[in-house]
């Protein structure tokens, strides 16, 4: 009995003492995994510090590509290279890139920037893929579409893209003038609506995708915005005008439209805002037509407000966006202009047939027209004032009779008639003042 009762237990005594022996089992391996866990920890850490150092002694390599030359100094040299090769030059390194990106150095750019003339043309032959087999010509792969891109900012799926035909697209080009003689270029960028308005390297273009939209886009750069709708009225009955806010460093684009009752209304949308914002248009009886797009000049915008004899223009201050009526100096006649001359509001004056007055103005606040200048060679009666050079010290004119362009020089005192490319006419003779840069919003 005993024996048995001692084998009994023992038999019910050894089911207690298992789990012990292997919870004891269960520690040391715990311990070794959190051990094993613990060195592992140990080499990410290390790893990650060493790849970090890794990384800033790269990045002070990079930044000391060229150790002898401070950073103001490349900066120097890039703001002087032309525009295609910094373009280029801005993706050798981050440094660069940020460099060229800061708004300190878009500024020094545009500041050297010349004038040019941007205009439409048609598309031609060379513009198409030249190996396309399709009945429509198609776009070569490295043209720009204003189109294609605003079916993506709208995320249009490819399949509910309504076909444009391409050849009622236009190509945006510019002209360079310079002693005299042009040179084309080119964006290699298409769109099927107007330029409406330019400023700063910004351009006003019309979206033809939506009735009454409009798009601002950086043809350097190809930075586009789709604006929000505005109040609709016919081209005819309203007025764009593109101007930067100095106080604010925003662009801001103003629309005049005539009602039926030949008020003016006016509303102004920052760029990059959601919604317009209507202000108090001009006294009633100012204008007359929209025919002359409106100058950015002297902290304002400005409008010749009659086709002939304007005793007055009209401005807008661009800071309190209040509009103000100035006294020109002589009655604006066909073919008389305003134009911006180094900064300052110029108006062009023909003097019968055989002189042109310049008189300028440097501010709205208490200043009067000075006669600055007279040009007195050259066939002056269908002169057209378009712009003025902003480094060269030439001004630009349009002949009324046949559109060519003809360069006055101030320091030699003599215009030339500048020489074109055969077949480079812009659409309608429309040139519009331009500046290429890398400005954005």
């Amino acid at each position: 009995m005993i024996n048995k009762f001692n084998h009994f237990e023992f038999a019910y005594a050894s089911p207690w003492t298992l789990p012990f022996t292997i919870s004891s089992s269960e520690n040391k391996i715990a311990k070794s995994m959190a051990d094993k866990s613990t060195s592992l920890l140990r080499v990410v850490q290390e790893r990650a510090i060493l790849k970090k150092e890794a990384e800033e002694e790269k990045k002070k390599q990079q930044e000391n590509l060229i150790p002898y030359l401070p950073r103001d100094c490349i900066s120097n040299i890039l703001v002087r290279l032309p525009l295609e090769s910094l373009q280029r030059s801005r993706l050798v390194c981050k440094p660069w890139y940020k460099t060229v990106n800061s708004p300190i150095f878009i500024d020094a750019h545009l500041s050297r920037s010349e004038n040019v003339l941007i205009f439409l043309n048609k598309l031609t032959k060379e513009t198409f893929h030249p190996f396309s087999t399709a009945s429509i010509p198609q776009e070569k792969p490295n043209t720009f579409s204003i189109e294609a891109r605003l079916f993506q900012l709208d995320a249009v799926p490819i399949f509910q893209q309504p076909l444009l035909d391409q050849r009622s697209k236009y190509q945006i080009q510019f002209m360079e003038i310079r002693d005299g003689k042009s040179k084309m270029g080119c964006f290699n960028a298409t769109c099927l609506g107007q330029i409406r308005a330019s400023c700063n390297g910004l351009i006003l273009l019309e979206n033809k995708l939506k009735k009454g939209r409009l798009v601002v886009l950086n043809p350097v750069t190809r930075k586009l915005i789709s604006l929000p709708l505005g109040t609709l009225y016919e081209p005819h009955d309203e007025s764009y005008g593109l101007v930067l806010c100095n106080s604010t460093s925003k662009h801001k684009l103003v629309h005049l439209f005539r009602d039926e009752m030949q008020y003016i209304g006016c509303e102004i949308l920052i760029i990059g805002a959601r919604s317009w914002k209507v202000v108090d248009g001009p006294s009633f009886g100012l204008f007359s037509w929209f025919g002359y797009n409106p100058l950015s000049a002297i902290g304002a915008l400005h409008w010749v407000p009659h086709v002939d004899r304007s005793e007055y223009i009209v401005s807008m201050t661009v800071d309190d966006e209040k509009f103000h009526k100035k006294w020109l100096p002589k009655i604006s006649r066909t073919g008389d202009a305003i134009v911006e001359m180094g900064g300052l509001l110029c108006f062009v004056s023909h003097e019968g047939a055989d002189r042109i007055d310049l008189w300028v103005l440097r501010s709205l606040c208490g200043e009067e027209w000075a006669k600055q200048y007279s040009i007195t060679v050259g066939c002056m009666m269908y002169m057209v004032p378009l712009c003025c050079s902003r480094i060269s010290g030439e001004m630009i004119f349009q002949s009324s009779k046949d559109s060519s362009l003809y360069a006055y020089d101030f320091q030699f005192e003599d215009m030339k008639k500048v020489e074109t490319k055969e077949g480079c006419i812009p659409l309608n003779d429309c040139y519009l003042p331009h500046v290429n840069s890398l400005v954005s919003w």
